[in-house]
């Protein structure tokens, strides 16, 4: 086995900071880092040097084309690519180039993507914007090598239609209105604070030929299908269990490729469910996470088919084990070291901190329905709220110390003092007895703080983190700014700020919980404490559009409301198209697949028992199977029949319609569906059954 140097490779098809600095001219370069860390346009001629100097790195890199890889709604990324050659010279040599211009601006169709009516068929033209803040890379696949610059995609008249655009239109704000909170405890030197993510993504592999003998895999991610195996994950021996070679191998291959790109690959384990595993990378500033994370799944996917395997990024590609996630951890830092939701040794005296707090304590509690509708997708519909992930409502988990300070906080207006870690004792005289944190963590919390961050865990795996990420800086941005704008007017600061801090903790105390979100108390709990359980995808999508939303995302430029709206309705045809394949999927599979296998199985079930009963023996216990499976077959083709009519009758008056029809009828159908399919596949002999079971796909890697 050869070894890996890191250092070597680390970023090598990256056009990072110190590339720019090797190959741009002095002043070119202190212009751009100007731009990248206090906005602002570059001119035309820097760009043009910039543009230059880019295309050389990556024609040395074996690049041909170049992209302007941008994130439409979708939720995944996009790219047209373009060579770099122009016309030939006299002589019929050709010529590469590549402009400032063409670097700064593209111009991809917008009218094929997404716009939730932002935008008619016939209005086609759409811009991007090259966000020079992340930085363009090379990436090499059988296209060749790719020269992909990061950015921003608008419409012609400058609505947002993409996951970027307003991400970073939201770290302005939080870093704007934090700026403000840092001032007022006397830091003069930091201009500017960082969102700062690192998101832990959660992934099963298959075997790739098995993936291709499920049509429902191909077409929707998940299994539609699907008896439990004999052994799920019950024995709880897979999560953090020796890795398998095959899977060894493919994890080796995407810790190179992700760091060749700059991702700082960390993590690698064996997740809970069978087949199920995890990478995790370390902070990034947020719009780097975003798209790093963007490329995570790509890569994932890709490598994946190299190794004869497939990468299931769907939330529950299996019924009856652990789904996958993608907890989003967050913070936000200055630009000279100080994170703002680090709570230092002694949180009780740690004046800023608890302001930041309890800001954010008021930004979530009023805030809860869009949180959740930013962790809205298909695919978690099935996850969120099971044995395995946070519930559907949103709670805050502080731990035992911060929730003690904030207890003394609104009984007395001050904390004198907060809960130590104590040491742990292992009571092995060989092992080190150490100090330990000063609180316990709660994995059934959707937004969890632990230690100097906010674990936001309700994301799920195949979504683009940059929606959380928005709606996080805004709701904190919003209560910075309220904060800021009592603070300073204040005569007594120190009066102020206690008295205000006091106030939010006591009037959102009732989003803190730091119990177990699993259970059906805590669900009658939230009931009586009033917050919002919001249950699915579309539930959750008419947060996007309440007076307060419109109020907050407009406050700081963030969305306007015609593409809040926009978003809305987006949604709600995303979930019907979704659900809509899903359900044709299973009409295909049944119809085509199931369906006649159980027939040929009961044909043959019928000559046995003639056979057996022919020469006098008793066939009673043939007869008795083949009365269940008939039974069965019966139900499930009854089923069949009413989910193909409720389907063709599927269209609705309105977006909004059609998506409640899909999740309250279809989905049901669909259901109904399974329910007979999974108990004949335990009924029919394995040689009959016409696609791999649960057992083949989550154990036979």
């Amino acid at each position: 086995m050869s070894n890996i140097n890191v250092e070597e490779i680390f970023g090598e098809n990256v056009f990072t900071v110190g590339k720019m600095r090797e190959r741009l001219p002095k002043k070119v370069f202190a212009n751009l880092m100007n731009v990248m860390n206090k906005g602002g346009e570059l001119s035309s001629s820097d760009a043009d040097v910039i543009a230059k100097a880019m295309k050389d790195w990556a024609v040395e890199k074996g690049a041909t084309h170049y992209t302007h890889w941008f994130q439409p709604l979708t939720g995944i990324t996009a790219e047209k690519h373009d060579a770099f050659v122009t016309h030939p010279d006299a002589d019929g040599k050709m010529i590469m180039e590549f402009s400032g211009k063409e670097l700064i601006k593209g111009e991809p169709d917008a009218s094929s993507f997404p716009s939730g009516g932002l935008r008619a068929t016939f209005e086609a033209r759409g811009y991007t914007a090259w966000d020079c803040t992340s930085p363009a890379f090379v990436k090499e696949d059988a296209a060749g090598a790719i020269l992909c610059i990061p950015t921003a995609f608008c419409s012609y008249k400058g609505e947002a239609l993409d996951k970027k655009t307003p991400l970073l239109r939201s770290m302005e704000a939080v870093s704007q209105q934090a700026l403000r909170i840092v001032r007022l405890f006397g830091n003069t030197e930091a201009t500017k604070v960082t969102a700062s993510v690192g998101p832990e993504q959660e992934y099963f592999i298959v075997d790739r030929e098995k993936y291709l003998e499920r049509k429902d895999l191909i077409y929707t991610g998940r299994t539609l299908f699907g008896a439990p195996a004999p052994k799920g994950q019950e024995l709880e021996d897979h999560y953090f269990g020796s890795i398998k070679e095959r899977i060894g191998a493919y994890m080796k291959d995407i810790n190179i490729e992700l760091w060749k790109l700059g991702v700082t690959a960390k993590t690698q384990h064996n997740e809970v469910a069978p087949a199920q595993h995890e990478l995790a990378p370390i902070y990034e500033t947020a719009n780097v996470a975003v798209d790093h994370n963007q490329l995570v799944m790509d890569v994932m996917k890709k490598v994946a088919t190299r190794h004869g395997l497939a990468c299931l990024l769907h939330e529950k590609p299996f019924a009856g084990v652990n789904g996958s996630g993608k907890h989003d951890n967050w913070s936000i830092v200055t630009d000279n070291g100080v994170n703002l939701i680090d709570p230092g040794d002694t949180p009780n005296e740690n004046l800023q901190f608890l302001l930041v707090l309890a800001c954010i304590m008021k930004a979530v509690d009023t805030h809860a329905d869009l949180l959740r509708q930013s962790a809205s997708d298909v695919g978690n519909d099935h996850r969120l709220g099971a044995n395995e992930a946070p519930p559907a409502i949103i709670s805050m988990f502080l731990g035992d110390q911060l929730e003690d300070v904030v207890n003394q906080i609104i009984e007395t207006g001050t904390a004198t003092h907060s809960i130590e870690g104590g040491k742990l004792l292992t009571g092995v005289s060989t092992l080190p007895d150490f100090a330990k944190d000063a609180t316990d963590r709660n994995r059934t919390s959707p937004f969890a703080f632990t230690g100097n961050k906010f674990e936001f865990r309700m994301v799920g795996s195949s979504d683009s983190i940059a929606s959380p990420n928005t709606v996080l800086n805004a709701i904190v941005a919003e209560a910075f700014c309220e904060a800021a704008d009592i603070l300073e007017k204040s005569d007594d600061f120190d009066k102020d700020v206690h008295e205000l801090i006091k106030k939010y903790m006591t009037e959102h105390k009732r989003i803190v919980f730091n119990g177990n979100g699993y259970s059906d108390e805590w669900v009658a709990e939230a009931e009586r404490r009033g917050l919002p359980n919001i249950k699915s995808m579309v539930d959750a999508a008419s947060a996007l559009t309440t007076d307060k939303a419109v109020t907050l995302f407009e406050k700081f430029g963030i969305f306007t409301k015609a593409e809040l709206e926009s978003r809305e309705e987006i949604t709600y045809e995303t979930y019907t198209k979704y659900i809509n394949i899903e359900a044709l999927t299973m009409i295909s599979m049944a119809s085509k697949q199931i369906l006649p296998a159980v027939i040929s199985y009961t044909t043959e079930l019928a000559n046995s028992i003639a056979s057996v009963e022919a020469v006098g023996c008793d066939a009673s216990v043939q007869k008795e199977r083949l009365e269940k499976v008939t039974v069965e077959l019966k139900a499930m083709n009854a089923a069949l029949e009413k989910l193909k009519a409720d389907q063709a009758d599927g269209e609705k008056e309105c977006p909004k319609c059609t998506a409640v029809y899909y999740h309250d009828t279809i989905m049901a159908d669909m259901a109904a569906l399974r329910a007979p399919a999974d108990k004949l596949e335990m009924l029919v002999d394995k040689d009959f059954w016409p696609i791999p079971t649960y057992g083949d796909l989550l154990f036979e890697v």
